[in-house]
């Protein structure tokens, strides 16, 4: 009799335990498009670290350096309160890429509590296709987030960003600039 209650006893902490060991997962998003341009054309636009304005339509206003060591760059939204800081962690002209990362806080501007990221131009069909893609975890962090911080936000939140970042830097190159 004991040896079938401690079994059932350790059935139902096995049962039960996942549901309150559960906590934020980080997620990811991958977004790309094809641009017809050829690749330098593209990572010429691309390149400066520092001027996301100048290609994402989304964004208001952003300064920081083109490119180097522990550079960072940062950039407000429109239509959202607070500003975002990035800190570059690889940058490689001959690859035409880059790396970064959320240094501090999203704020109300992106629903997530940190990411990493990187942006990369390559050759494809005689243009090329640019792939941008993160891994971040959720605004609020607790088990039981509030709506509009929860991971579906927080991947609807980076899903757009990327979308329309990719969709200004195609019709920039593609017209001319």
């Amino acid at each position: 009799m004991i040896k079938r209650v401690a079994a059932a006893a350790a059935l139902a902490a096995v049962l039960v335990a996942p549901a309150f060991a559960h906590g934020p997962t980080p997620q990811k998003v991958e977004e790309k498009v094809e641009i017809k341009a050829q690749p330098a054309k593209v990572w010429a636009v691309l390149k400066n670290y520092g001027a996301l304005q100048a290609w994402h339509p989304g964004v208001e206003k952003s300064s920081g350096p083109e490119s180097g060591q522990s550079a960072e760059r940062t950039f407000s939204v429109k239509g959202k309160p607070g500003e975002i800081v990035e800190g570059l962690d690889e940058y490689d002209e001959g690859k035409m890429m880059y790396g970064y990362r959320l240094s501090g806080e999203a704020g109300e501007v992106l629903p997530v509590s940190s990411y990493s990221a990187t942006i990369a131009v390559k050759p494809k069909d005689g243009g090329s296709e640019v792939t941008w893609q993160g891994r971040f975890y959720r605004a609020d962090t607790s088990n039981e987030p509030p709506e509009g911080k929860d991971d579906a936000s927080a991947v609807a939140g980076m899903t757009e960003f990327f979308k329309t970042g990719l969709e200004g830097l195609k019709k920039k190159v593609e017209a001319g600039g």
